[in-house]
């Protein structure tokens, strides 16, 4: 146990066997489309929290507007991947395009105000009668171009669609979303102390969602978007192909070899369509991988290069590397806007392994307080800490509720059927998840409050 604590990679190495033989044992204790759904989401969840450990683990900045960078990500999937509507083009793209202009104008005649004018009560007043007369103006043309696109057909479109592009593209315009959002919050916010940067970062997250969700025109609100594009083949398409059967007949010959030939057919067909899930969730997870890797090694690279010593030297002591002459709010903002990106890529990977778009799905104190926690148990500042972090977290979160039914089970086997308190806790296991995340949050702190896998720092001699 020495040697494990002492040896960073032994540690990993063993974190990461115990997670595989989590899954596995789900795959064979469950099933494997169960834990090839949960490896998915897991993939998500690990890019997600790398990018929150950038934002934290470098350079100690307390975000708390995770699903908002996430929402983002999920828009960048929708805009993309959806084909335009054209007939809500017609209805009201002129005047849309018109509020767009009339909003450009707005803030360039904000920013010539602020350079041309002297520090005063004169340009206050004027700065305020240009953003009320603008909001007034940008109405003009905004609120006609609303209506008459929400309009078309509401029931299947309301909305102007997207560019119809592989949805593919969206995971890199979701990151470019999120990084632009960040780059506009982090010049308001990052002046703030932590305490306040959080509670700022929450309020813009709550704000970019409720956006999402009255916008109609843009993403149909809480109406939904669904049946988004993949860039994996369709099960119903694979279960027409000849290839596919073949391969599936093959692959499970020596069960079929004894079977008459209607059984033999019924049997082909429902392992056909078994393998069909199986084969689309294990293509999601190779893309999914490929990303988490890419991710993974920039982020490492990056750690380990000196702009990452300067970061966490900026964390550690800010006041004296400000001495040092390091601009340490251009600094934090660079890392906010990356990390955030991060964020949005993964945004966009989650809607496109949904195939819909459902802004009333991110719940910001929820799910923020989740990759949150996989950060701090996997060990923040430590990148494969933020993997595992992920990997564990999510499993957890999907297995408390089934495994607390059945120990609850287990527990209360020898009651009556209609005791009151084996009613009530059978009852009360699905609230499990909550309570292993406290109790998991509880532990790590504790016997390793650095995580799992605690930031290796190196000293140089």
């Amino acid at each position: 146990m020495s040697a494990l604590t002492a040896n960073p990679r032994l540690r990993a190495t063993a974190a990461f066997a115990v997670m595989a033989a989590l899954l596995v044992l789900v795959g064979f204790a469950q099933s494997w489309s169960l834990a090839l759904a949960i490896i998915n989401l897991c993939l998500i969840s690990a890019i997600m929290a790398l990018g929150v450990n950038i934002q934290w683990g470098y350079a100690g900045l307390f975000n708390v507007g995770i699903m908002g960078f996430a929402a983002l990500g999920g828009v960048a999937a929708l805009l993309v991947s959806m084909p335009a509507v054209p007939e809500a083009w017609a209805a009201g793209g002129v005047n849309l395009a018109f509020s767009a202009l009339a909003l450009i104008a707005t803030i360039v005649a904000i920013i010539a105000c602020m350079r041309l004018m002297r520090r005063g009560p004169g340009r206050t007043l004027a700065i305020v009668v240009l953003v009320v007369g603008g909001f007034f103006f940008i109405r003009v043309f905004y609120d006609p171009a609303v209506t008459a696109i929400e309009a078309v057909d509401s029931a299947k479109t309301g909305y102007l669609g997207g560019l119809g592009l592989p949805i593919v593209l969206s995971w890199f315009v979701g990151g470019l979303f999120a990084a632009g959002a960040a780059w506009l919050v982090g010049k308001v916010a990052l002046g703030l102390r932590s305490d306040y940067l959080a509670i700022a970062t929450l309020g813009i997250s709550e704000i970019i969602i409720t956006m999402l969700k009255n916008e109609d025109w843009l993403t149909r609100g809480v109406k939904n978007v669904t049946g988004l594009p993949r860039p994996v083949p369709y099960e119903i398409n694979l279960q027409s192909s000849d290839r596919f059967i073949g391969w599936v007949e093959w692959l499970y010959s020596g069960r079929l070899a004894d079977l008459g030939d209607s059984e033999r057919a019924a049997a082909l067909q429902q392992l056909v369509i078994e393998n069909s899930s199986l084969f689309v969730k294990l293509c999601y997870a190779g893309l999914f991988t490929i990303v988490l890797l890419v991710v993974l090694m920039l982020s490492v690279l990056a750690l380990n290069s000196p702009w990452g010593r300067m970061m966490r030297a900026i964390r550690d002591n800010e006041v004296s590397a400000g001495a040092m002459g390091k601009n340490v709010t251009k600094r934090h903002l660079q890392i906010f806007v990356l990390g955030s990106a991060v964020v949005g890529i993964a945004g966009a990977m989650l809607t496109t392994l949904d195939g819909q778009f459902t802004p009333g799905t991110y719940n910001p104190l929820r799910f923020t307080f989740l990759v949150w926690v996989m950060v701090i148990v996997g060990g923040s500042g430590n990148n494969l800490g933020a993997v595992i972090g992920g990997f564990l977290i999510w499993f957890m979160w999907v297995e408390a509720e089934p495994v607390g039914t059945w120990l609850m089970g287990v527990l209360t086997a020898g009651m009556a059927e209609d005791n009151r308190l084996r009613a009530h806790l059978i009852d009360s296991a699905q609230h499990m998840r909550l309570f292993v995340m406290g109790l998991l949050l509880l532990i790590v702190l504790r016997f390793s409050p650095g995580g799992l896998l605690p930031e290796v720092v190196r000293r140089q001699s």
